[in-house]
């Protein structure tokens, strides 16, 4: 913080030496002229004479007012240029500050989570998901990360095992299937090398799933975006249509909504761990 005070104070020095330079050149040029009009005073009357004395004394006069003035500009800008960059660095300091104990506070819950269920995983790995689940939500503000880990708690049958495979060919934390993990991947700019890389890797597999999520989210807001993600996005659609007759949902989606919703009120009700 001093540095930046340092080049401020510079600063301002610098440039009322400027002005106090031009000033002494045009006092220097003024008294060159009055010396050689001094010079030849012998052809002057008693008039010129006092004219000449007079010019002297303004001169001498309007260069110390000069100085003054520059230096009570100085010293009235200086200081609430000096209050307002420290201000300003406080403030940024202070901003920085929150968002690294939130953070902190974000991926300390998100390990937790995972240790509770998955208490074999290495802490490296936790921390790799629990800092991408954090980033997935700044990234998308219509997430947070108790509805993000209410998903791939429910989606992995609360093992949250990376490397995990549905019947149907679901693969990893939040169960994408190949086809779409390789269109969201395109949109992610993934390279799709195989399902196995890119959906077993937990960091790839939360950024794809998230993306998704996210897209029902805006359009079928939470809860027809859980049915959306189980039972595809024309049955969720049905089933707000029908004032969410349950009827219009798939056997498993109707268990999967209420099931992701318990475990996502669980998770916001434990707070900031």
């Amino acid at each position: 913080m001093k540095e930046p005070l340092k080049k401020i104070v510079s600063k301002e020095t610098e440039h009322l030496k400027q002005k106090v330079a031009k000033l002494n050149e045009t006092v220097k040029a003024s008294k060159d002229r009055n010396q050689r009009l001094l010079e030849g005073k012998m052809h002057l009357g008693k008039k010129e004479l006092k004219t000449i004395a007079g010019l002297v004394f303004l001169t001498s006069f309007i260069f110390i007012e000069g100085i003054s003035l520059l230096s009570s500009d100085f010293l009235s800008s200086a200081p609430t240029s000096k209050g307002d960059s420290i201000s300003s660095l406080l403030q940024e300091q202070q901003t920085m500050t929150a968002i690294d104990m939130q953070r902190r506070s974000s991926v300390h819950k998100i390990t937790g989570i995972i240790s509770r269920y998955n208490r074999t995983m290495p802490d490296t790995d936790k921390m790799r998901i629990a800092n991408e689940i954090y980033e997935m939500t700044k990234k998308y503000p219509n997430l947070n990360e108790d509805f993000i880990c209410a998903t791939i708690t429910h989606e992995t049958g609360k093992t949250w095992n990376p490397q995990i495979k549905s019947p149907m060919g679901a693969m990893g934390l939040m169960q994408i299937m190949p086809a779409t993990g390789a269109f969201l991947a395109a949109q992610e700019g993934i390279d799709w090398i195989s399902a196995d890389q890119v959906l077993y890797d937990p960091v790839s597999n939360i950024r794809l799933g998230c993306r998704y999520m996210s897209e029902l989210v805006g359009t079928y807001q939470h809860d027809g975006a859980l049915a959306a993600y189980n039972g595809g996005p024309k049955r969720a659609a049905l089933w707000l249509a029908s004032n969410r007759n349950d009827s219009t949902l798939f056997k498993e989606t109707r268990t999967y909504v209420p099931a992701v919703n318990k475990l996502y009120d669980q998770f916001r009700g434990e707070g900031v761990m």
